[in-house]
């Protein structure tokens, strides 16, 4: 497996990981233990990288990552993310990013993943009510009590970044980047690569769009969250599948699925990805993906069918839209 390095702090990951959110809520039914099976697998594999956060079930996705790494932890590269509050029924309780919540949010996400740190903690959306100075500081005092090894943050906008950066050196940042989210090319990846930060990428498979697997609304189970989400949304979801049926006729060419050529292009821009997955038969597949290099060519026809900008409505409902950094 291709390893690649995220920030200048020492942290060596592989160059896809796994997004474990799927594997607790959001996207309907899962095997826990198909899920728990694909996770050991993914280690045994050489995909260290697990990624989950605490309000991911909420809670119930931090405990299924520590059942699965009994036994494994000392080879895995664990990630977790607070900040973002829900309570035990579910509900969204806004965003948190005072001191005393840092330090009461990693205490409670050790005890759920059974461990006594966590390799990658990130801060999940910034609250627009505390000083990104402030969060950060509280969370360099979790490394220094060696409760966490290295920091990221999650959709914030370059100046922010900066800030707090400058507080406590920033190994990662994570945000959404696919080929139907292409936002984060305008301003957040050159800032990454000026400052020496890594880059995460999140849903690089446009929340399953771009594996082809999902050809109409209808296809989306009940309960979904993407059944809110504007792209996948009526109008907008035929204009961009339009797009997705040139996508599939390149891959169809070089003997791939749309999945590993849409990933593919994002492990092309010297970022990590963590696709989503609960099921060993779709790791492979994107694991073999790190070993398909494009062509300028195919680079160029890609860009020629999924232009920067093609894709019609918001990544997220207005909700959550308000909560990420403009």
């Amino acid at each position: 497996m291709t390893k690649r390095t995220l920030g200048d702090q020492g942290l060596e990951v592989s160059a896809i990981g796994i997004g474990c959110m799927g594997m607790s809520e959001f996207y309907g039914d899962v095997d826990q233990a198909e899920a728990v099976a694909t996770i050991h697998a993914a280690i045994d594999r050489g995909v260290p990288l697990i990624d989950t956060a605490d309000m991911y079930g909420p809670f119930t996705n931090e405990e299924l990552v520590g059942r699965a790494l009994a036994g494994r932890r000392d080879r895995a590269v664990l990630a977790s993310k607070f900040g973002s509050m829900r309570g035990a029924d579910g509900a969204f309780l806004g965003l948190n990013g005072t001191p005393g919540y840092v330090r009461k949010a990693c205490d409670a996400s050790l005890r759920r993943l059974g461990t006594d740190h966590i390799d990658l903690y990130y801060l999940h959306r910034v609250d627009p009510d505390v000083p990104v100075e402030e969060t950060v500081g509280a969370m360099g005092e979790l490394m220094q009590a060696g409760k966490v090894r290295f920091l990221g943050l999650s959709e914030v906008k370059p100046a922010t970044l900066r800030r707090a950066h400058g507080v406590h050196p920033i190994s990662a940042l994570q945000t959404e980047y696919s080929l139907w989210s292409r936002e984060p090319e305008d301003d957040i990846i050159p800032a990454v690569r000026e400052l020496g930060i890594g880059y995460v990428a999140y849903a690089p498979l446009g929340r399953g769009f771009l594996s082809g697997r999902i050809r109409k609304f209808e296809d989306l189970p009940d309960g979904d969250f993407r059944r809110m989400v504007p792209r996948f949304q009526g109008e907008n979801f035929r204009k961009n599948l339009d797009v997705l049926e040139k996508i599939e006729s390149i891959a169809e060419r070089r003997g791939v699925t749309t999945a590993q050529l849409a990933l593919a292009w994002v492990l092309a821009q010297g970022v990590v990805a963590i696709p989503g997955t609960e099921r060993r038969d779709l790791l492979e597949l994107n694991i073999a993906a790190t070993d398909l290099e494009l062509t300028r060519t195919e680079l160029d026809e890609i860009e020629a069918v999924a232009p920067r900008g093609f894709t019609s409505g918001e990544r997220y409902p207005d909700m959550a839209m308000a909560e990420i950094e403009k």
